[in-house]
C-alpha cells in the first residue's frame, strides 16, 4: 500500500524553499504517535465479550421478541445501549446515547413494525455539526428471511460490525475530537436496510455534515468458503458517481472526468494511506463498486441522501457461514456461530476504523468549492474555499488510470495555487486541508462530482 513518506518529501520541497526565503512555514502532514498508539489498541478480549453477549440472544431478527429481556431485538438493543452508557460513564459523560426509530412495512415486513437503531454521539469540540460515522448492523437472520423465532446467531453478520464499534467507541472516548464522532448500531438491515434509512433521515434532521460513514458489515472472518486464508486485508467498497447525481451534473461529469472521484471513493483513498502508514501488517483493498456484486448495506441509505459512505469487509467471505439455518449437511457445518470468527483480524479491522476516525475528525474538512482551470494552457489552476481549523492546502495530481494520487504538493494557507508547465487534459487534480499539527483531510476533486458536501437531490434505490 502506498504510504505518505515519498510524496511528503517531494511537497516539502516547496516548503524548504520557502523557509530559506524567510516565508512563514507551510503547513505539511505528517504520521502521529496518537494514531501509531490506536494501531495496536483494540482488544481481542473486548470484541469477544461483545460478539459473545450478541449471540447469546439467541436471534436479533428485526421482527423477534422486543419485551423479553434475553432473548430477541429488543433485549439486544438494551445491551448495547447499556455498553453505551457504561462507556460513557467512564469518560465523564463524553456520550449522548439516543435510540432513533420509525415504524415501517414492506416485503420483508409484512405488519408494520419499529426499528430502533442505538447511537452514541461524542460531540466535537471544534466543529460539532461535522460528523464522522461508524456503523455495523445489529439484526441477524438465517436461511428464511422471514424466519423470526429460530436461532440465529449472527456472530459475523454483523455483531463482527457492532464490536468494532462499540471497541472504537472506547478507545476514542476519552480522546480529542475537533468533528463529532458517531457509533451507530443499527437494526433492520436484513430486511431491507430499514436501520440505515433511519440514520440517515436523523443526520439531515440533525443537519449533520456527514463527511463520512464507515460501515462495517462482515469483518471477522478470514478464511472463505473455498478455504482462501487472507487476515492481512480488508476490502473497502466506495461508489464511483453520486447515487443522487442531477442530470446536469452527471453531463458535466461525463465530459470532464469524475467517474472515479466521489467523495466516497477519495474516503476509500484515504483508508488505503492510512493503512499504509499505520498497520505495516494490514492493508486495505479498494473495490470500485458501491457494495458486493447484487448486495447492499447501510451505507447505501447514506449515499442516497447524500452523503458519503464506503462499506468494509473481510477480504474472502464464507458463504456458509451467512443467512444460513444451523445445520450440518454433506459434513459442512452451516451457520454464523462466534468459532468463525477471527478475533486478531477482527481487532486489525477495528484498528482501521478508529485510525480513521480519530485521523478524520481531527483534520480539518476537506476544502470546499473546488474548482480547476487550464483549457488550452501549459499550467493547471485550482482554487477553493479555505475551511476553519487548516493552516495550509496541498494540491494533488495523478495519472487518469491511477488508482492512487501519485502527485503533492505542499502550497501554503491559500485558497488558489498555479501547476506550471502540469497540463489539464493529462492529470486529475484535488485539494486537502492540512491543520496545524499535521493531521490531512481527504482529497478533493473539482466540482459536484467530488464535492464532499451534501446535494440533496431526489434519488431512488435500484
Amino acid at each position: 500500500m502506498p504510504r505518505f513518506l515519498p510524496c511528503l518529501f517531494l511537497a516539502m520541497l516547496p516548503a524548504a524553499a520557502a523557509a530559506q526565503a524567510g516565508a512563514p512555514p507551510t503547513a505539511m502532514p505528517h504520521e502521529q504517535a496518537s494514531l501509531h498508539a490506536l494501531a495496536s489498541a483494540p482488544s481481542e478480549a473486548e470484541l469477544r465479550a461483545t460478539i459473545t453477549a450478541l449471540v447469546g440472544f439467541g436471534t436479533r431478527h428485526t421482527l423477534s421478541d422486543t419485551k423479553s429481556d434475553t432473548r430477541g431485538i429488543g433485549a439486544a438493543r438494551r445491551w448495547v445501549k447499556a455498553r453505551f452508557e457504561a462507556i460513557s460513564r467512564d469518560c465523564g459523560g463524553c456520550l449522548e446515547v439516543v435510540t432513533p426509530a420509525q415504524t415501517f412495512s414492506g416485503k420483508r415486513i409484512p405488519t408494520p413494525t419499529e426499528v430502533m437503531d442505538v447511537v452514541a454521539i461524542k460531540r466535537g469540540k471544534g466543529d460539532p455539526n461535522r460528523v464522522i460515522v461508524m456503523s455495523g448492523h445489529l439484526d441477524s437472520r438465517v436461511s428464511d428471511v422471514m424466519d423470526a423465532s429460530s436461532d440465529a446467531p449472527g456472530a459475523n453478520d454483523d455483531a463482527s460490525g457492532v464490536a468494532a464499534l462499540i471497541e472504537a467507541a472506547r478507545l476514542l472516548s476519552k480522546q480529542t475530537n475537533d468533528a463529532t464522532l458517531v457509533f451507530a448500531a443499527l437494526s433492520g438491515e436484513e430486511q431491507g436496510l430499514y436501520g440505515g434509512k433511519v440514520l440517515a433521515d436523523y443526520a439531515v434532521a440533525h443537519g449533520w455534515r456527514v463527511e463520512a460513514q464507515l460501515n462495517n458489515d462482515i469483518v471477522g472472518n478470514s478464511q472463505g468458503q473455498n478455504g482462501a486464508t487472507d487476515n492481512t486485508t480488508v476490502r473497502v467498497f466506495s461508489e464511483g458517481t453520486k447515487s443522487n447525481e442531477t442530470p446536469a451534473q452527471a453531463n458535466y461529469r461525463r465530459y470532464h472526468g469524475g467517474e472515479v472521484d466521489s467523495p466516497s471513493r477519495n474516503l476509500a483513498r484515504y483508508l488505503d494511506r492510512l493503512a499504509g502508514n499505520y498497520l505495516p501488517d494490514f492493508q486495505v483493498r479498494m473495490v470500485y463498486r458501491t457494495d458486493r456484486y447484487g448486495r447492499g448495506g447501510d451505507q447505501v441509505p447514506l449515499l442516497e441522501a447524500g452523503y458519503p459512505a464506503v462499506r468494509v469487509t473481510e477480504a474472502h467471505e464464507n458463504y456458509t457461514r451467512q443467512h444460513q439455518d444451523l445445520r450440518t449437511e454433506g459434513g459442512v457445518r452451516y451457520g454464523d456461530t462466534i468459532d468463525g470468527i477471527d478475533f486478531r483480524y477482527l481487532a486489525r479491522v477495528t484498528a482501521l476504523n478508529t485510525i480513521a476516525m480519530a485521523a478524520l475528525s481531527r483534520a480539518p474538512a476537506p476544502p470546499s468549492g473546488v474548482d480547476s482551470e487550464g483549457a488550452v494552457a501549459t499550467d493547471t489552476t485550482l482554487k477553493w474555499r479555505k475551511v476553519p481549523g487548516a493552516a495550509g492546502y496541498r494540491v494533488h495530481w495523478r495519472d487518469t488510470t491511477a488508482a492512487q494520487w501519485q502527485h503533492a504538493r505542499a502550497v501554503g494557507d491559500v485558497d488558489q495555487a498555479v501547476l506550471k508547465d502540469v497540463v489539464i487534459d493529462d492529470w486529475f487534480f484535488g485539494v486537502s486541508a492540512v491543520s496545524a499539527d499535521g493531521y490531512e483531510s481527504p482529497v478533493v476533486f473539482p466540482g459536484d462530482a467530488g464535492s464532499f458536501a451534501r446535494s440533496p437531490a431526489p434519488a431512488s434505490r435500484p
